[in-house]
């Protein structure tokens, strides 16, 4: 349930959140820059809010902070305690510790490490409980046993949507009359808070949120008008898989955003790479959300003037790793081929050289002898290839096959 009777947030509300949040060493204003390659992608005018480069590398502060200050001047409390798993978790420690507050953040147990070692450094304790955000939120709220310990909800809470509201009222001074604005979903304190703020300056422009597919709950609560939770969820997108939504956040997306958008990990992944290619940004899954929701076919911004918010940087290095490796494959621009041979010697040394031959670049070669499907005296050759992309790893396969070999393509 949300912590109001009659959930809202008001424009005077994130006004106020202004002015408390007027540090530039707790919240400082980040960059909007154009991408002309969205632009000739997506025959629009796309231009990137980017967030990223935030304290902490997300908005989570200005949340937080507004809602640690606002504790700290009614007074009474002595620790905050929250749960996430990452960016809110260094959003409060951020914000209490400014503020001169203890914290306990519970994490679940597969947040990234880099996201876990930042939360301390900026002055928490950490708990590593559960293996999702909803088991981390649950033991989060039991740890919340005395009048003078206050939970910092990372979404369902007026005070933490306002904060996140100065981001909208930022965006609206960096980059007005613009067309579409596009924000991603967690559990929703972003976009309601952005939303608000557009709805009184900009309310011309459309607002559309995004979910990432194997994290989505906002569909299915516009749906049954009532917030819906997910018994697990599957995503790269760790900042906004919260698997639920609150009362408070459907409510104001109801109200004031326009369209829901769901993209996949393999789109999240390919925004991932675009983003550190073309826009030389890293941006964590969360983070590229809003542009993989401009690149997809389910959102039309053609002609259109479009602010797409990269809301997180915080980028986990083995995910990068998995992002790139997933990436490049589907570009085939990595490549694996199973070539079917007579075991003889030489017969590496062959097709190794008509790969060669085409400039592409043998990662591993191994030898499989154990297929059933495998006459007696034959053997798989499976080479991982570095290529230029889809055009050239076609070349190479036709020329295997011109020499008279079997060849699959086996990256699936």
């Amino acid at each position: 349930m949300s912590q109001n009777a009659d959930p809202t947030v008001t424009f005077a509300e994130i006004e106020a959140a202004r002015d408390r949040l007027d540090d530039e060493s707790v919240v400082k204003p980040t960059p909007v820059e154009r991408s002309t390659s969205l632009d000739a992608v997506t025959d629009g005018e796309i231009h990137l809010k980017m967030e990223h480069l935030q304290w902490t590398g997300s908005f989570k502060p200005r949340g937080a902070y507004n809602k640690i200050a606002q504790l700290v001047a009614e007074g009474g409390t002595e620790r905050v305690v929250a749960a996430s798993a990452g960016n809110h978790a260094q959003g409060v420690a951020l914000a209490a510790t400014k503020l001169g507050m203890d914290s306990t953040i519970v994490m679940p147990k597969a947040a990234p490490q880099a996201k876990v070692d930042a939360t301390r450094e900026y002055g928490a304790a950490v708990e590593l409980v559960g293996q999702d955000f909803q088991a981390a939120m649950n033991h989060a709220e039991g740890l919340v046993a005395d009048d003078e310990t206050a939970f910092v909800h990372a979404y369902d809470d007026p005070a933490i949507v306002a904060g996140q509201g100065t981001l909208g009222v930022e965006m609206v001074e960096d980059c007005s009359d613009v067309d579409t604005v596009v924000v991603p979903i967690g559990g929703g304190g972003l976009i309601s808070g952005i939303a608000t703020a557009y709805s009184e300056l900009s309310p011309e422009t459309r607002v559309v949120g995004v979910q990432a597919e194997g994290a989505a709950t906002v569909p299915n609560s516009l749906d049954k008008g009532i917030p819906q939770t997910l018994d697990s969820v599957d995503t790269i997108a760790d900042g906004i898989a919260t698997g639920g939504i609150a009362e408070l956040t459907l409510s104001l997306i109801e109200e004031h955003v326009d369209e829901i958008v769901t993209v996949t990990d393999g789109e999240i992944a390919r925004a991932i790479l675009l983003l550190l290619e073309r826009a030389k940004q890293v941006v964590e899954g969360a983070g590229a959300a809003s542009v993989a929701a401009v690149l997809s076919d389910d959102l039309d911004v053609e002609g259109e003037r479009v602010l797409a918010l990269l809301c997180g940087g915080n980028l986990d290095m083995t995910m990068l790793q998995t992002v790139l490796v997933h990436a490049l494959t589907d570009r085939e621009q990595l490549l694996r081929l199973r070539v079917r041979i007579d075991d003889q010697p030489g017969k590496m040394r062959e097709v190794s050289g008509v790969i060669a031959d085409h400039d592409a670049n043998i990662q591993t070669v191994r030898h499989d002898r154990s297929a059933p499907e495998l006459d007696v005296g034959e053997a798989y050759l499976v080479f991982e290839v570095e290529t230029s992309g889809a055009s050239h790893a076609r070349t190479i396969i036709r020329t295997i096959r011109d020499h008279g070999y079997e060849v699959r393509h086996v990256n699936a």
